[in-house]
């Protein structure tokens, strides 16, 4: 599993540290290749990430708010046996369901994030975002694409608020890769 993770590239951020490492080269400069590309990276991040009641093989459903920036084509490719559903919500919808085991969070109001963020805080929910590559917002995992590369943040301070355990050697990929820590 970390081998198909090995060549995405990781930055952790807390309150007091931030360190860029390695990224995954987009080889197509196509909506296909970023498509392909921003569903590996989530799907692996997914195949990091362990729910509480999880059995081996459960299907996660992750539900899009807004707007995603790389891609509309949702589909996580998750490594092993693992597979995710997608639904498209809306922000008003998606704090009366219990049903999205992860949030992907695009463009959408500044006040919907929040109220998002504040409800996810203590639930078995992993949030994904690519309209915020800082990660100062409140997510978990930050999609960012910069010169034909994707790579992603994570934010220590937003996971240790929630009872999701995320395998420890996603964070050290940066450090595989030979980035900086």
């Amino acid at each position: 599993m970390l081998a198909s993770l090995f060549l995405i590239g990781a930055s952790l951020t807390t309150p007091q540290m931030s360190a860029q490492a390695a990224s995954q080269t987009i080889v197509e400069d196509s909506e296909d290749g970023m498509a392909r590309a921003v569903n590996r990276m989530v799907g692996g991040i997914v195949s990091y990430a362990r729910w509480p009641d999880e059995s081996p093989d459960a299907a996660r459903v992750m539900c899009v708010i807004g707007t995603p920036r790389l891609t509309n084509r949702m589909a996580p490719d998750v490594p092993g046996a693992g597979s995710v559903l997608v639904r498209r919500l809306s922000a008003a919808t998606v704090t009366g369901r219990s049903d999205c085991d992860i949030l992907f969070l695009g463009r959408m109001a500044m006040a919907d994030r929040r109220q998002l963020i504040a409800w996810v805080r203590g639930r078995p929910i992993l949030t994904i975002t690519d309209d915020d590559a800082a990660c100062i917002y409140g997510a978990m995992f930050c999609l960012s694409n910069r010169a034909a590369s994707l790579s992603f943040s994570v934010n220590l301070d937003a996971i240790g608020r929630g009872p999701l355990r995320i395998d420890p050697r996603v964070l050290s990929i940066g450090r595989s890769a030979g980035g900086p820590t």
